[in-house]
């Protein structure tokens, strides 16, 4: 699944050299391997070996339309989080008996659409969003399939803003309140109570803190039935970690050590089905960054090098404004050069054009020596890259190429300044 290598000193997207990528469409720019994308797809599903279960893609991920299509082509359903992202998912071949709702905000005229749409299930986050979907599914005549939406009380690691199931988080309903709650949904008429949901949030990297989710799932899904009340299915949620430090590697490039070493989806799936299974429950996940991260970098150029007495800095045309994960969380993304040559290393701060201190791609990184006109792969940044993109110091966003063995196909236009 290493659809980006160095082939002799260049590196490779597939059968395309991404020099001759940039050269062709400018930076900066998002490129992506469809091979990649779908090798992901599969290598999550062989993670349950046959056994019955829905996969639902989280389109919040990417929502490019075109990559939406190819996910849809193998066959997984989409997890969607707005009006917006049910009408890509549509329009890109998603069923609508594949496609769930989540969201602690959904509007009312979002959950009328989705109730037309008849889509598969609502995961509800709160006492009065039962209600509310309660009282709209009756004016529309429909009954309204929903999960609820458990928060257990448990860290996800990482950045706290990608943690989703702590108490002081704003998502789902306090595990101590589940049957509760759940007494009280069966006496709604309009709604049908298909299961539990948990979500921990993103970029999990420990064994340990699915297990533990799971074996808090089992146990809340026993009592559950004790009660006399039935559950039929159990997602997961997502949040599988991928490896973005030392993603491609090459001789004359610094050596990274990635805390993810050896780290898939599948690898931390498949720890948890068996005791999942338990409950006797379908099962179901919601993957989004391990199905696109790997599949996209950014490409950027360098326009400056400056030194001061503390730093060096290189500047690169492509910012926060392209991809806010550094700035936002702190994140991690390899950055290497398009073509290496032999260079001393050194350390220094790769940088945005922006009005902001902080507009940074990496800071205090080892990397060859870089000069102007450098071309510069952000590795692993198909998801969450170009959705979190803004108009920044009025600035159009990036285009974005697909790459499909030696063919290029735009999938965005870059913005021009006219359009802003």
């Amino acid at each position: 699944m290493r659809e980006y290598a160095y082939r002799d000193n260049t590196l490779m997207v597939e059968s395309q050299p991404l020099r001759r990528v940039a050269e062709t469409f400018g930076t900066p720019l998002y490129v992506y391997s469809k091979h990649s994308i779908v090798d992901h797809c599969c290598h999550i599903e062989r993670a349950f070996e046959g056994r019955e279960h829905r996969t639902y893609y989280a389109v919040k991920a990417n929502s490019n339309r075109s990559l939406l299509q190819i996910i849809a082509g193998e066959g997984l359903g989409a997890d969607v989080g707005s009006k917006g992202e049910l009408y890509l998912a549509l329009v890109a071949g998603f069923p609508p008996d594949k496609i769930t709702y989540s969201g602690v905000g959904k509007r009312d005229d979002e959950i009328a659409y989705a109730l037309a749409n008849a889509i598969h299930a609502f995961n509800v986050e709160s006492v009065e969003e039962f209600q509310i979907l309660n009282d709209i599914a009756g004016q529309s005549g429909k009954k309204a399939d929903v999960l609820l939406r458990v928060n257990l009380n448990i860290s996800a690691g990482g950045h706290a803003y990608i943690s989703t199931s702590l108490k002081q988080n704003k998502f789902g309903i306090d595990h101590t309140q589940v049957l509760e709650v759940l007494q009280w949904v069966k006496g709604l008429p309009h709604i049908e109570l298909l299961g539990i949901h948990s979500h921990l949030g993103s970029q999990i990297i420990k064994v340990k803190t699915f297990e533990q989710a799971a074996r808090s799932l089992s146990e809340l899904i026993q009592k559950v039935r004790e009660a006399g009340i039935v559950v039929r299915d159990l997602d997961f949620g997502g949040g599988f970690g991928v490896q973005y430090r030392g993603y491609v590697q090459h001789p004359d490039l610094p050596e990274e050590t990635p805390e993810e070493l050896n780290l898939s989806a599948a690898t931390l799936i498949g720890t948890v089905i068996p005791m999942l299974e338990e409950t006797g429950c379908r099962i179901s996940i919601q993957p989004g960054r391990s199905v696109m991260a790997h599949a996209g970098v950014l490409l950027t150029r360098v326009i400056y090098r400056k030194a001061t007495s503390e730093k060096t800095f290189i500047v690169v045309d492509g910012g926060m404004n392209d991809l806010i994960r550094p700035s936002l969380y702190n994140a991690y993304h390899q950055i290497v050069p398009l073509e290496v040559r032999r260079a001393p290393f050194e350390t220094a701060d790769v940088v945005g054009p922006l009005c902001e201190s902080g507009d940074f791609l990496a800071k205090e990184r080892t990397l060859p020596r870089l000069s102007r006109g450098d071309y510069l792969a952000v590795m692993c940044t198909g998801a969450y890259g170009y959705v979190l993109s803004s108009n920044y110091n009025a600035r159009p966003r990036p285009a974005e190429v697909l790459v499909d063995s030696d063919v290029c196909t735009t999938i965005r236009q870059r913005e021009t300044i006219e359009q802003l």
